[in-house]
């Protein structure tokens, strides 16, 4: 179960389970209102990377399969039907057959298809003549040779190689499908689902509108009537919105801010989840002087990871690697085994002195420092641990200057690697490592911002990807885990609890300790009034 704070009226917390009392009947109509944290550069969520646009747009679609939206923690026994009604694997585990549902409608009335599936695929892996801007998710489909139709209600993946995790990959809420009849750029501005939830406008930097899709596949869904995402860039004014009663659903509540919740609005329900969220450390291994290595390795014994937790979330967070450390995460190293790998032994004074031998070794010192740019995306949850950050680097003969991005222009920057030290936000798609090794660290993928390519390491997720004994399986992603950290790939820094506050009329979430990205369908929310 996930780990709930309970907010006292007097100010103090308390571990409790959350325990939602079982609704008799849920009531439909009212408009869900969120104070949302950021705005997108678009409502494509094929392009995006940000879950300023999959909160407000996953509603909008549906997927073959999903994640049950009722469980917290995604797992294969997790996934449901959704425009599929059913699946087959063949016996070598390369063919994956889907039996589609009949009678679904896009938002506009065209009729959903095999076609819009095989249209989907074929955008996602760039063998279609319309072509996205942006492709972030392109690698978790390298091993997908094409997709054929087998009649109208019929489709069937064709893989290089078995992979047991296509299912999670299909599963995720970064995977909707979408029409084959509507071009990439409508999607960007316009979006056009099958989904519960009807997209009405995007107004950027002010708000992003969806109302009930009268017309959904599910009869009875969904019970709101529409959902406004009300987008307040600053934490604390969106904070003190919700304190107003502006707002019925708040994500991204730091610790320390629990506390002004608890003393305004002592009705709320927070809880207190990790998420699959992360912060990293970005190298641009390709700008001089950062292509040395010992350079990036002094880097990274220059990190305090600890520090950032108590500093920013009052203890609440862990240490990991790469995946989600247990007992949210079901891949991530034991404790004992990271303590040994590079950068993460818990005597920081011996890491330093070890770093700043090695700066010494390449010319700096108390008298030469060198200068850089730390550059981050201009929002707080950014911005704090940079600042940490270039707190930590100076303690290695490194002087680092904030350089703040907007949102609309952080995510194409630090894919043309059009930086040189940066701070980013790993949100994993989920907690798979064909997700997150696929999309982050083999060579040439676009989210792998630092530009890290070990071809060796790509063997290994090759390997891992095609393994179906579970414990084999993990002993590859930790030998990955292993390569990584000696490598400096993408340090990761840390892993943070934050919390998500609700009003008490607010029924029916469920929230994800696994991975933010998938549990926003709301088709099941309703309000109590």
């Amino acid at each position: 179960m996930r780990r709930v704070l309970a907010i006292l009226a007097t100010g103090l917390f308390a571990a409790a389970i959350a325990l939602e009392p079982s609704a008799l009947a849920q009531k439909s109509g009212g408009v869900l209102r969120v104070p949302h944290f950021d705005s997108p550069a678009s409502v494509s969520l094929h392009e995006e990377s940000t879950v300023a646009a999959n909160r407000p747009g996953m509603g909008i679609f549906n997927n073959l399969i999903l994640f049950k939206q009722d469980e917290p923690k995604n797992s294969m026994q997790a996934i449901v039907p959704e425009l599929a009604t059913g699946w087959n694997w063949n016996e070598e585990g390369t063919e994956l057959t889907f039996r589609l549902r009949n009678g679904v409608k896009w938002h506009d009335g065209s009729p959903f298809t095999v076609a819009d599936v095989k249209c989907t695929w074929d955008l996602l892996t760039g063998r279609s003549a319309e072509k996205l801007r942006i492709n972030p998710r392109k690698p978790w489909y390298a091993n997908l040779a094409e997709i054929t139709a087998n009649g109208d209600f019929e489709v069937t993946f064709h893989l290089n190689r078995p992979q047991p995790s296509l299912l999670a990959l299909l599963a995720s809420g970064w995977s909707p499908i979408y029409p084959c009849h509507v071009s990439a750029a409508q999607m960007r501005t316009h979006p056009i689902g099958t989904g519960p939830f009807k997209f009405v406008d995007f107004k950027p930097n002010q708000s992003i509108t969806v109302t009930r899709n009268r017309d959904y596949w599910k009869a009875d869904r969904p019970y709101l009537d529409g959902i406004e995402w009300n987008i307040i860039k600053d934490l604390s004014t969106r904070t003190l919105a919700f304190i107003a009663g502006k707002g019925e659903l708040l994500y991204g509540v730091t610790i320390p801010q629990l506390k002004d919740i608890a003393n305004g609005a002592p009705q709320a329900i927070c809880d207190v989840l990790i998420g699959n969220v992360r912060r990293d450390l970005l190298v641009n291994r390709d700008k001089p002087p950062f292509d040395n290595p010992e350079l990036r390795h002094a880097m990274s014994l220059a990190i305090d990871h600890q520090a950032f937790i108590d500093i920013l979330y009052q203890g609440e967070g862990t240490v990991g690697g790469a995946m989600l450390p247990a007992p949210d995460g079901l891949w991530g190293m034991p404790p004992d085994m990271l303590t040994r790998l590079p950068g993460y032994d818990p005597d920081v004074a011996k890491n330093r002195v070890e770093a700043k031998k090695i700066m010494k070794r390449l010319g700096y010192g108390p008298d030469r420092h060198l200068p850089i740019q730390v550059s981050t995306r201009n929002i707080s949850y950014y911005r704090d641990p940079a600042v940490i950050l270039i707190d930590q680097l100076r303690q290695i003969y490194i002087d680092g200057e904030l350089d703040t991005v907007d949102t609309t222009n952080w995510y194409p920057k630090v894919m043309r690697k059009d930086y040189t030290v940066g701070m980013n936000i790993t949100e994993s798609g989920l907690d798979d490592p064909d997700a997150q090794f696929y999309e982050n660290y083999v060579c040439g993928a676009a989210r792998n911002y630092t530009g890290y390519c070990n071809p060796e390491v790509d063997k290994l997720v090759e390997q891992q990807s095609a393994e179906t004994d579970i414990n084999k399986r993990k002993q590859l992603v930790w030998e990955i885990e292993k390569k990584l950290a000696a490598d400096d790939a993408r340090p990761v820094l840390f892993y943070p609890r934050g919390a998500v506050c609700r009003a008490p009329e607010l029924k029916g979430l469920t929230l994800m300790v696994s991975s933010i990205y998938n549990g926003q369908r709301f088709e099941d929310l309703w309000l109590d009034r």
